[in-house]
């Protein structure tokens, strides 16, 4: 079966969505709209929601998603919702191990086990410059860093044994033989445990990334047990699939690692209905917040390049020390459609490069199946283009579509995360 994640994210993941007089904008700190969204999902039988998080504020003006703080987000919508999943992203570079571990367990166990943790490394120097640092850490350092404080948090969940908890009122609350310390002393971190929450119900919750870097890819071989992805097309992402999955083999993991692309669709009836949808949220386009944004993404200062010009001459891939994911995939859209700036900015409005299908239920099912059954995708993570309505197209048009090819549950078969994703839940 295909898997399906909602990649929460403000109004939506087209930069002009918050301006649609339809637009959800004055409730983003509102947590019942977050509620509705994870209560849609649910409805469709959706594998999980997801949230990024960002540590700036960016520029006001332009339109944030950042407003809720996602894990305590997270612990409301988990009351509001019985089995989908919940991941929320924890960065390795501002969070402390036993922080992270602790917050984490607590709302796996909040939830009943359908917790997920998105470990990213970070991006930017304005993030930085919120938590002690001047700069952003090395990139190379960053992934040395991420895979101790991986190691110390799976240590720390495994500090309490599965029964260790005893509730003897005569004895003891828990057998001290079952609860141990870690004694982690590392590069980066010293953490001596144990953690102050018991074992999580899933053991561990699911531990997702997104590296598309070599260190990134390293890391997601021997750690991911899901992975999201970037990809422009079918080709990129067989490259990416195929790549992922011989490193999981040759990491010695028998386990199978679902990888799920990012993907936004825009769905009506007709091909022409949804392509209008397109053009209205395009035409809400801020151009100068658009420019910025490019700037992030490459690193240049785009604020003057001419908008009906093709792209200026942008490093190589190898020559790039930014995040390389999103960076690879505007190179890949400018060799293949040698775009004008102003187009470029449209391309990458919604979901900044993820593959993007617009068209009939019938159509989107099409292409989604292709990747699915050709090495590109095992599900997608969801980031529709305006939100609460992009997500309520796709449940009420596409999903069940997916359903009557056999290539989505009709039902929840478990109640874990780990259930929804066909994981074995770990040994203590």
């Amino acid at each position: 079966m295909m898997h399906l994640n909602l990649f929460l994210f403000g109004c939506g993941h087209h930069k002009g969505a918050w301006r649609h007089p339809n637009s959800s904008v004055e409730q983003l700190g509102d947590i019942r709209y977050y509620e509705r969204l994870a209560q849609t999902a649910e409805r469709g039988k959706l594998d999980a929601v997801f949230f990024a998080d960002g540590q700036s504020a960016g520029n006001v003006s332009d339109g944030s998603p950042w407003f809720l703080e996602p894990l305590t987000a997270m612990a409301a919508m988990s009351r509001a919702t019985d089995r989908i999943g919940l991941i929320s992203t924890v960065s390795s570079t501002f969070y402390t191990p036993f922080h992270a571990a602790r917050l984490v367990a607590s709302l796996d166990h909040i939830s009943g086990g359908r917790v997920g943790w998105n470990v990213v490394t970070s991006m930017f120097d304005v993030e930085a410059r919120n938590h002690g640092y001047e700069a952003m850490p090395k990139h190379t350092d960053r992934y040395r860093r991420a895979d101790e404080f991986v190691d110390a948090v799976l240590k720390l969940w495994d500090s309490w044994q599965a029964d260790a908890l005893t509730f003897d009122r005569q004895g003891h609350y828990a057998d001290p033989d079952k609860v141990q310390p870690i004694n982690h002393d590392g590069e980066f971190f010293l953490v001596d445990g144990p953690l102050n929450v018991p074992r999580p119900p899933q053991g561990h919750p699911v531990l997702f990334q997104a590296g598309a870097s070599e260190q990134g890819r390293e890391l997601a071989a021997r750690r991911a047990e899901a992975i999201y992805a970037v990809a422009y097309d079918l080709p990129a992402a067989q490259d990416y699939y195929r790549d992922i999955k011989r490193r999981v083999q040759e990491a010695g993991r028998t386990t199978s690692v679902p990888i799920m692309p990012g993907l936004v669709t825009y769905v009506a009836s007709t091909e022409d209905e949804a392509r209008a949808k397109q053009r209205e949220l395009d035409e809400l386009l801020p151009v100068a917040a658009s420019l910025r944004q490019l700037g992030q993404y490459t690193e240049q200062d785009c604020m003057n390049w001419e908008l009906d010009e093709p792209v200026p001459g942008l490093p190589s891939l190898d020559a790039f020390n930014g995040p390389k994911g999103r960076y690879s995939t505007i190179l890949r859209i400018i060799e293949t459609e040698q775009p004008t700036v102003r187009q470029l900015l449209g391309r990458l409005a919604a979901g900044g490069g993820h593959c993007t299908m617009v068209g009939t239920p019938e159509q989107i099912a099409d292409k989604m199946e292709r990747w699915f059954r050709n090495e590109g995708a095992d599900g997608f993570n969801l980031m529709p283009p305006s939100l609460p309505a992009g997500i309520e197209d796709f449940v009420d048009q596409v999903v069940p579509e997916l359903q009557r090819r056999g290539l989505f549950r009709t039902e929840y078969r478990g109640t874990t995360l780990r259930d929804h994703l066909g994981l074995a839940r770990p040994e203590s």
